[in-house]
């Protein structure tokens, strides 16, 4: 019985206790952050901790050429494909959702919503103005850092 409340109460503690990861509706947050500057703008995105996201830290600094992808989504290649993990069925982005779309290896960077999509890992999300991107009508670049 002992050994019981003992267990039951170390569970509770090692729950309660903060790693500075916090959680939110899309998943637990890394902490870090970066920034995607593009035509004078600033966006700051913040990662959720999970393989994929770790992995793409592992290609930053980096400088893209964005495209845009059915009138919701910015997108561009990366030079290798990301580690997902065990995978999943996908999910349902929305705006300001940092993804990446594993079928086909691309990052995809939402200003609108948009229909599920099996094979979408959502990296993290822009704090504000996701809305910036659907006004770049041509393709353009953009730099993506870790925030110092």
């Amino acid at each position: 019985m002992i050994r019981k409340i003992l267990f039951t109460l170390t569970a509770a503690l090692l729950v309660s206790c903060s790693t500075g990861a916090q959680e939110t509706g899309e998943g637990v947050l890394m902490g870090v952050q970066l920034r995607m500057v593009f035509d004078n703008e600033a966006l700051i995105i913040d990662l959720y901790d999970n393989p994929t996201a770790r992995d793409f830290l592992t290609l930053l600094p980096l400088t893209v050429t964005m495209e845009d992808y059915a009138a919701a989504e910015k997108i561009t290649y990366l030079s290798r494909r990301l580690d997902t993990g065990r995978g999943g069925p996908g999910n349902t982005p929305s705006s300001g959702n940092f993804t990446y779309y594993a079928p086909w290896g691309n990052l995809a960077v939402f200003y609108r919503g948009q229909g599920s999509a099996g094979g979408l890992v959502i990296l993290g999300t822009i704090r504000s103005g996701a809305e910036r991107l659907g006004r770049m009508r041509n393709n353009f670049t953009a730099a993506i850092e870790v925030v110092e």
